[in-house]
C-alpha cells in the first residue's frame, strides 16, 4: 500500500479530533496538543501511524468538552475584544470569531490582523497559542489553493486558543541591548530554590517577575539580529538549556525551542514589520522560563549531556523513535529538532530530542501513561 500523504493524514487526524475541546485532564488545564503532533507526525513521514497516534492520545486523558459562543466579538471594536483577551470562558466565541473571519477573508489577512493584538500575550498557555496557530498555518500553506474546511477551522482554533488564554508578562521587552543571546542567557540570574521547584513554587516565580533580579533589565539586553538568525540562535540556546536541566520537570523547557520553532513557520506570511516585535516577546518568553524553571545554570554551556545516556540515533530514526514513544511532546520537540538542525546542524539538536525521548513517560499501546507522567 503507498504511504499515506502528508496532507490526507492531517485531515484525517483533524476530522478524528474535531470533538474535542481546548484542554484536558480532571483538574488541572492542560492543553489539547492533539492537532499539533499529528501535524508534526505527520511531517515527520510517519503518515501511516497518525490515525493509529490520535486513537491512543484520545485514549491518554479526557478533553473538555468543545465550548459554546455565547456573545458575539465585535473585531472593529476594541472596547468588545480587548476585555476577551485571556478570558478562557470566551474561548467559544473567540473561535466563533476567526471562523466568521476566515470565511470572509485570506486567511493570511486574518493572520496578520491578530497577529500583532495578540504578541504581548504570547506566553498564553505556556505559548501554545502560538505553536496551535503554527501548526495549523503550516498545513495551511501546504495546501496551496485548496485548504480544507477542517484546516481553517484549526487555525481559528489556534487563534482562539491564543486569545482565550492570552496571558502578558511584566515589562515591555526591546532588541537595542548589546549582548547576543548566548550572552543574555549567561548574564540572567538564577536564585535558588527556598522550596521543591514543584507546579506551586514556578507559579509564585511567573507571579512575581517583576521583582526577580534584573528580569526587568534583561528585556532590553538582546541586540537586534537578522530573524532567520536570531531564531536559529533562540533554538539552539535552549537546546542547550533543555540539555543542561536534567533536574527541571522535563516538559516546561522543551517550549523554549518549539515556540521559536513555530514562529518561524509563521513569520513569512507576516509583514516583516512584525518580525522585531515578535523577537522581542520570545525573548521575554524564554527569560521567564528561565527565572521561573531554573535556580541556576546548572550544566548549560557544557558536554555534561553525554555522560547522560547512549548517543542519539541516526536522525532518521529520531522521528520513527518519536512515533512509537507516543508522547505529543517529543513528538514535537523532535520534529522541531530536526526542522532546526536542517538549518544549522548542531549536535545539541538531535541530542535534546533523544534526551526529551529517555526523561518524559511514554504513551503504552493501550493510549494509557506508562507510570507517573510530568
Amino acid at each position: 500500500m503507498p504511504a499515506v500523504s502528508y496532507s490526507d493524514a492531517l485531515n484525517e487526524a483533524l476530522e478524528r479530533m474535531n470533538d474535542l475541546g481546548y484542554e484536558r485532564g480532571q483538574g488541572v488545564d492542560l492543553a489539547n496538543h492533539g492537532p499539533m503532533g499529528a501535524e508534526a507526525l505527520a511531517l515527520l513521514g510517519q503518515g501511516d501511524e497518525v490515525a493509529r497516534w490520535v486513537e491512543r492520545y484520545r485514549r491518554a486523558m479526557a478533553h473538555h468538552e468543545p465550548p459554546a459562543a455565547r456573545f458575539s466579538i465585535d473585531p472593529a471594536d476594541e472596547s468588545s475584544w480587548r476585555p476577551a483577551l485571556g478570558e478562557f470562558h470566551r474561548a467559544g466565541d473567540w473561535e466563533a470569531l476567526f471562523a466568521r473571519q476566515l470565511s470572509d477573508d485570506p486567511w493570511r489577512e486574518v493572520l496578520a490582523r491578530w497577529w500583532p493584538r495578540l504578541l504581548p500575550g504570547l506566553f498564553a498557555g505556556l505559548t501554545h497559542g502560538l505553536i496551535r496557530t503554527a501548526h495549523a498555518v503550516r498545513g495551511l500553506y501546504a495546501a496551496g489553493d485548496a485548504p480544507t474546511a477542517l484546516q481553517l477551522n484549526e487555525l481559528a482554533r489556534g487563534l482562539a486558543y491564543w486569545a482565550a488564554r492570552y496571558a502578558e508578562l511584566p515589562g515591555t521587552p526591546r532588541l537595542r541591548g548589546p549582548y547576543s543571546l548566548s550572552a543574555a542567557v549567561a548574564a540572567l540570574p538564577r536564585t535558588a530554590a527556598d522550596s521543591p521547584m514543584g507546579p506551586a513554587a514556578v507559579r509564585r516565580r511567573l507571579d512575581t517577575l517583576d521583582r526577580q533580579p534584573a528580569y526587568g533589565e534583561a528585556l532590553e539586553w538582546l541586540a537586534p539580529e537578522q530573524a532567520p538568525r536570531l531564531l536559529s540562535e533562540m533554538t539552539a540556546q535552549f537546546a542547550d538549556v533543555y540539555l543542561g536541566h536534567p533536574e527541571v520537570a522535563p516538559v516546561p523547557l522543551i517550549h523554549g525551542v518549539t515556540a521559536p520553532a513555530a514562529a518561524r513557520i509563521v513569520l513569512p506570511h507576516l509583514p516583516h514589520p512584525l518580525y522585531e516585535p515578535t523577537l522581542a516577546a520570545l525573548w521575554q518568553v524564554h527569560a521567564a522560563f528561565l527565572v521561573a524553571f531554573t535556580t541556576d545554570r546548572r550544566d548549560e554551556g557544557t558536554e555534561a549531556w553525554r555522560s547522560e545516556g547512549a548517543e542519539p540515533p541516526p536522525l532518521d530514526e529520531l522521528g520513527a523513535r518519536a512515533a512509537e514513544h507516543g508522547d505529543e511532546h517529543v513528538i514535537k520537540f523532535t520534529e522541531a529538532c530536526l526542522r532546526e538542525y536542517a538549518l544549522r546542524p548542531d549536535p545539541r539538536y538531535p541530542a535534546a530530542a533523544f534526551a526529551a525521548q529517555r526523561r518524559i513517560t511514554p504513551l503504552d499501546e493501550g493510549g494509557g501513561i506508562k507510570g507517573i507522567r510530568a
